[in-house]
């Protein structure tokens, strides 16, 4: 045995001494697999109570109402628009005269109007955006001359 197993006590002592450097490293930096099970356990927890919530079925009529207005704006709102190109073809001077009085609409309702539609399809969108992961900033061209000499010999002779 050497000079530091007879100072710490033999293998006990140097077990003792491991898990005491280690409580104290985990102190000042978590632990990552223990950080990894406990973000899983919350996942898991949410998960199931998002479950429970859906557990019983509603089967009443103003649920499966409610859900399918909760379905509607999307498809309306392409349809609506598809349905406004085939009523400018089939008649030119109502659909004319339609747009004429949108005119009249006051811009404020315009704010509104825009506000509405913006905030129902940016939510998802956002929503999204938030969860995509973040993308790596991109290398400097300088930073890549320094790190390859035969670049950087090249530029050198391309700039001199």
């Amino acid at each position: 045995m050497g000079l530091i197993g007879k100072i710490l006590g033999g293998a006990g002592g140097t077990r003792a001494l491991g898990a005491a450097v280690t409580s104290v490293a985990e102190t000042f930096t978590p632990h990552a697999t223990k950080q990894l099970e406990l973000e899983n356990a919350a996942y898991q927890a949410a998960l199931a109570e998002h479950g429970a919530e859906f557990a019983q079925a509603r089967t009443g009529g103003f649920d499966r109402f409610v859900d399918g207005l909760n379905r509607l704006p999307r498809p309306m709102l392409a349809l609506g628009t598809l349905g406004l190109f085939v009523y400018a073809m089939v008649d030119p001077i109502g659909f004319a005269q339609r747009m004429v009085g949108l005119t009249h609409v006051p811009e404020p309702l315009w704010w509104l109007l825009g506000a509405i539609v913006g905030f129902y399809f940016g939510a998802r969108e956002a929503h999204y955006l938030r969860r995509r992961p973040p993308t790596p900033p991109a290398p400097k061209p300088e930073a890549a001359a320094v790190a390859n000499p035969a670049l950087s010999e090249l530029l050198g002779k391309a700039a001199g």
